[in-house]
């Protein structure tokens, strides 16, 4: 994850964009780099807890934008997520598992 030595390895002009894990970023370290102005600044949509602490120090940061948990809200996403899995359906009942798109290769871990 984002920790202090990954943080410390951005450029100054880096903007870091969480939209993914809460836990994948360290935030104690990240308001310390935003703080230092190690980093430009953040985009934040998810936290490690959620909702975000109202004591959390990430809310009176001025170059912090925090958003809801709603980076998955764009338009058009449900009509496509349906379209994505009827297709994956018909596959999987047509030729099992084989011509999947987007397998998960869990080996890897993605």
């Amino acid at each position: 994850g984002a920790g202090r030595s990954v943080l410390k390895a951005m450029k100054r002009s880096a903007v870091l964009i969480n939209v993914g894990r809460g836990p994948c970023v360290d935030e104690a370290a990240l308001v310390e780099a935003l703080k230092s102005g190690e980093i430009r600044g953040a985009g934040l949509d998810v936290f490690e807890e959620e909702p975000l602490p109202r004591d959390s120090e990430l809310w009176g940061l001025r170059n912090v934008l925090i958003s809801p948990h709603c980076a998955d809200q764009v338009d058009g996403w449900l009509d496509n997520s349906i379209r994505l899995f009827v297709d994956q359906m018909g596959k999987y009942l047509r030729d099992g598992a084989g011509g999947l798109a987007n397998v998960v290769d869990v080996e890897r871990g993605y």
